[in-house]
């Protein structure tokens, strides 16, 4: 023993406190590795850098609800509006195309001016909250109106940045929320009209929606292609390529639901249209505030044109904003069925937020309903406190848990909100209280909800059982049998959650003391 001789105690005593000295390292190795790498983040737990510095480099699987525009940082939005000649109205710090008018200066004075670039950085995300005065909820969506013109024709660059960034915090899959059609099928809506025969209306409509889709087409491929470019993922001999490169990208159809009634209706038929003849476009969405007028308004009209058109596109996947809402942004009334009835009538596979579940009818059998349909719940902890002010144990996330519904970390607005899916797994650790063994399980879990297609690497996908195929692989292995190759090769879903594994597998065979 090393320094035996030093002790001058008596004996036994001596043997016992230099025998208790090596249980520390006695117990660190042994134990999994999975529960080596749980006791070291209980250890620091407690310690934010070094549990930031852990949970930055676990591998976290998926980002599934995430709006594309609201992820991008101000700083970028100021650059690129210096390199377009964007003009900011200097009162209301609003982005605008050139040429500037009576009280506006070209927003590459922001590059010069400290002042005026603080201020827009703090006008075009949370950053500036609370000082703007406002609530945390109006100034978080009126970010969107002021660097709209800013970010505009950029949507390359914007997957290219989100790239980066989810490279850097081991996050592999996003399902990134944008409009692929830049807005067309509003148009082809506003010229046809409405009618209350939704099957005359979609006849009417399909024409014009079909052109707008092939050209929403064009702009992915040039959105990627541009991504490509900045990132040299399509470098032939691959020495330039950047981590960013090996991030899954693929796209949820976003629906402007403040809109009126026949363009909302356009816009969701188009999703349908667009996902049924793109692989890339996997799901869609309606976005805009819940609690604003029309979405309130007209929110069992949008259910039921859904729910028609499920009928019509039955492959089509659906995810929805439901239950982003707390007490005193509506009516007490206004929160009793949104979440339930976006699962019954609008055919919600996911729900973005729920975080209104306890104010729900019956909300007890709403949870025993989602667990089970297995409808997952995409949590989003910094946008919820921003926005809602609710954290903490006002959350319902322990709720989701506690009753068997899957749930799964996401990032909602990073830029905006200025964080990362780092970040929300920090949140969810200080303010939730979550151990390593459920914030493991949640990443997979986001990944088994991912609308990938093919099958899941899961026989079980509660108790995480692989299947059959690969039953006696494992992810470290440098060879797969035959029979795990053929199956991964079958399904894009399984090859993403095979990889996740191997990642996985890797961080926790790192030693940590």
């Amino acid at each position: 023993m090393k320094h035996a001789g030093l002790c001058l105690l008596p004996v036994i005593l001596c043997l016992s406190l230099l025998a208790s000295a090596q249980v520390p390292k006695a117990q660190a190795a042994s134990g999994t590795a999975e529960q080596r790498t749980a006791r070291y983040f209980e250890s620091i737990r407690t310690q934010p850098a070094l549990l930031y510095a852990f949970l930055r480099e676990m591998p976290k699987g998926a980002d599934l609800h995430n709006h594309l525009t609201g992820s991008v940082y101000a700083e970028s939005y100021i650059q690129w509006a210096a390199d377009s000649d964007v003009c900011i109205t200097r009162a209301t710090l609003t982005s605008t195309a050139a040429p500037c008018k009576d009280g506006q200066v070209e927003a590459r004075q922001a590059l010069t001016d400290a002042l005026l670039y603080r201020e827009l950085i703090d006008a075009w995300s949370m950053r500036g909250w609370p000082a703007s005065q406002k609530s945390g909820h109006d100034h978080f969506f009126d970010t969107f109106g002021l660097f709209n013109a800013a970010g505009n024709g950029r949507f390359g660059d914007m997957l290219a940045e989100l790239a980066r960034r989810n490279a850097e915090g081991n996050v592999q899959y996003l399902e990134l929320m944008f409009s692929p059609d830049f807005g067309a099928a509003i148009g082809v809506g506003r010229q046809a009209g409405w009618d209350d025969d939704f099957g005359r209306m979609r006849e009417k409509m399909l024409p014009g929606l079909r052109e707008t889709n092939a050209q929403a087409r064009k702009n992915i491929d040039a959105m990627e292609a541009r991504r490509d470019e900045l990132l040299n993922c399509r470098d032939a001999n691959k020495m330039r390529l950047e981590p960013g490169c090996g991030v899954t990208m693929r796209y949820v159809f976003q629906v402007l639901r403040g809109f009126p009634r026949e363009q909302v209706f356009a816009q969701i038929l188009a999703a349908f249209e667009l996902a049924t003849a793109d692989p890339r476009v996997v799901a869609f969405n309606l976005v805009m505030p819940e609690d604003a007028l029309v979405p309130m308004r007209d929110f069992r009209l949008h259910m039921r044109m859904i729910s028609y058109l499920k009928e019509i596109y039955p492959n089509v996947h659906i995810t929805l904003h439901a239950g982003e809402l707390a007490p005193g942004l509506v009516p007490p009334d206004g929160m009793r069925f949104h979440i339930r009835e976006s699962i019954q009538d609008g055919k919600a596979e996911r729900i973005g937020h729920g975080v209104d579940l306890m104010y729900e009818d019956e909300p007890f059998a709403l949870l025993e309903e989602m667990a089970k349909k297995n409808i997952m719940v995409e949590i989003n902890l910094t946008s919820n406190d921003a926005i809602l002010g609710v954290k903490g144990k006002q959350h319902p996330l322990a709720l989701y848990l506690k009753h068997g519904v899957p749930v799964a970390l996401s990032t909602d607005d990073e830029g905006v909100a200025r964080s990362e899916m780092t970040r929300e797994y920090q949140k969810a650790v200080e303010e939730q209280g979550l151990d390593y063994l459920t914030l493991k399980k949640m990443a997979r879990t986001g990944l088994q909800h991912a609308f990938l297609p093919g099958a899941s690497l899961w026989s079980d996908a509660k108790k995480f059982t692989p299947v059959k195929e690969c039953a006696s692989d494992k992810p470290l292995a440098r060879l797969l049998t035959a029979t795990c190759q053929k199956f991964l090769d079958g399904s894009d879903k399984a090859r993403e959650q095979w990889n996740f594994e191997r990642s996985l597998a890797e961080f926790e065979s790192v030693g940590r003391q």
